[in-house]
């Protein structure tokens, strides 16, 4: 289920007001990220992606490249504030497992497992790849309105709502848990009642 443009709203200006006053790095890369939607993180990290060759580390040169590629408005010594933050060991290289977790709010036990049950229940073939096949059977596309004045087909439909997850920055068409987590990650920022984003996730995946 994409975010309303309310909670998108909320979460925008949110993310803005905390920006003015916060001191932490990492908790200033988070919030440029959130005040981008619930989108910003996840193309955070797919965008970092394309910059790590062999998807284990990252060295400076291609964290400042990522930052500025990815638009966030970071001064170079921020820049290598966030970095030396992750590189502990002085190595002049950073984790990138350890970096893409980093900047995600931090979500409740019960959070994490009504995302995690959304995915697998879209999951139909269990290969934790969200792809048109797998939307078949758990989203109607019929009362679409642009499925139901035919300026879409059904194909459209399917690949313009697998769009909300996927990557802005080289989207595949495909969706990969991390995706997804990451999307709701931002969603999550906005709702500040668990009890809300419970029956938020319940209503919109029929838990």
């Amino acid at each position: 289920m994409p975010e309303t443009s309310r909670h998108k709203k909320e979460l925008i200006d949110k993310s803005k007001r905390r920006l003015l006053t916060t001191t932490d790095p990492i908790e200033k890369l988070r919030l440029l990220c959130l005040a981008r939607g619930s989108c910003g993180i996840k193309n955070l990290v797919r965008s970092f992606k394309f910059l790590d060759d062999d998807e284990n580390s990252l060295n400076f040169l291609q964290f400042k490249t990522g930052v500025r590629a990815f638009g966030l408005h970071l001064e170079l010594k921020e820049i290598k504030e966030i970095f030396e933050i992750f590189d502990k060991d002085k190595s002049g290289f950073i984790n990138f497992e350890e970096f893409i977790v980093k900047p995600r709010p931090q979500l409740s036990y019960l959070r994490r497992s009504l995302i995690q049950r959304a995915f697998r229940k879209l999951d139909k073939t269990g290969d934790g790849l969200l792809t048109v096949e797998d939307l078949r059977d758990v989203y109607d596309v019929k009362h679409h309105p642009k499925y139901m004045n035919g300026e879409w087909s059904e194909e459209q439909v399917f690949c313009k709502f697998l769009e909300t997850f996927d990557s802005s920055v080289r989207p595949d068409g495909v969706v990969t848990y991390e995706e997804f987590y990451n999307y709701y990650a931002g969603v999550s920022a906005s709702i500040d009642n668990d009890a809300y984003f419970d029956v938020m996730m319940r209503k919109a995946w029929k838990l």
